[in-house]
């Protein structure tokens, strides 16, 4: 005797699916294809010509003449208790689609427009494309258009990651001061000819390459911010830095250069993240 069981499923409170059983006795064999549809509830009537009865209610009878066995299923389902992803998170977290023109790269939109009027202007110098009489103006324009491009793509910073809860985006025109909002706005935009986000506070806070201070190359980098709220209901804005060549006691010994440099009105917290993460958490006295 062969059992086999194909494409098992759930549905509701009862079983479903698809099995295959195959019988053999001495030379003769017979082989039986059962879908498994009904729900527990249901009990079918046993089949005049096979003289097979299925009966379904968490165990199912098969018998055949003097032959009988007996199969237990156990119906898995999805264990609904496992929190997802989605559902691990506290707080809902909003996405910043608003539009602006500081997260827009000037150094693409120069390239990009340069390198156009430059294809162009060749196209139409050679007669390979229409508008010849504008070939002149197009090259003209467009050789400093890409050069002021590729400057600004090389001068380059890239915006930092922000996630904000729903909580936090509340209390931030309220109770976050200018200063915080400043540091937000500051990071989450392009910016141009500096070597790294906030770089003239770290550098006043680590003394870059004076007594007490950390060398250069071990600067800390501004990975992303957060913003959330604390347990007490205070606005909170959480810089998140790699730091590869720093402890924790070197955040910790800065701790209240932090909030002075961004104060007032700011209480400074440092903290370990994963491997070489340090959270620097500036929260706003602030209250509703």
């Amino acid at each position: 005797m062969t059992i086999k069981a194909a494409a098992p499923a759930v549905m509701g409170g009862g079983g479903g699916g698809t099995v295959l059983c195959s019988h053999r006795i001495g030379l003769f064999s017979r082989k039986y294809i059962l879908s498994l549809n009904r729900p527990s509830s249901t009990l079918p009537r046993p089949n005049p010509r096979t003289g097979l009865s299925i009966f379904i209610n968490q165990e199912l009878v098969f018998s055949q003449s003097h032959h009988r066995l007996r199969l237990n299923f156990i119906a898995r389902a999805a264990d609904s208790t496992q929190p997802s992803s989605a559902a691990t998170a506290d707080k809902p977290i909003v996405s910043d689609d608003e539009f602006s023109l500081a997260k827009v790269s000037f150094g693409v939109i120069g390239l990009g427009l340069g390198v156009t009027l430059l294809s162009y202007g060749f196209g139409a110098y050679f007669n390979i494309l229409p508008g010849s009489e504008w070939s002149a103006l197009m090259l003209t324009y467009g050789f400093p258009l890409a050069i002021i491009g590729m400057a600004l793509k090389y001068a380059e910073l890239k915006p930092v990651p922000c996630l904000t809860y729903s909580d936090a985006q509340m209390l931030r025109e309220n109770c976050a001061t200018p200063i915080l909002k400043q540091v937000r706005d500051d990071v989450i935009r392009y910016r141009y000819g500096d070597e790294q986000h906030l770089e003239e506070a770290l550098k006043r806070i680590f003394q870059y390459g004076q007594g007490g201070g950390i060398p250069r190359r071990s600067a800390p980098i501004l990975q992303m911010i957060r913003e959330e709220v604390t347990e007490d209901g205070k606005y909170c804005l959480v810089l998140v830095f790699e730091a590869r060549g720093l402890q924790l006691s070197d955040f910790e010994r800065r701790q209240a250069k932090f909030a002075s440099f961004f104060g007032p009105g700011i209480t400074a917290e440092v903290g370990k993240g994963e491997k070489d993460l340090y959270e620097v958490r500036l929260i706003s006295n602030t209250t509703l």
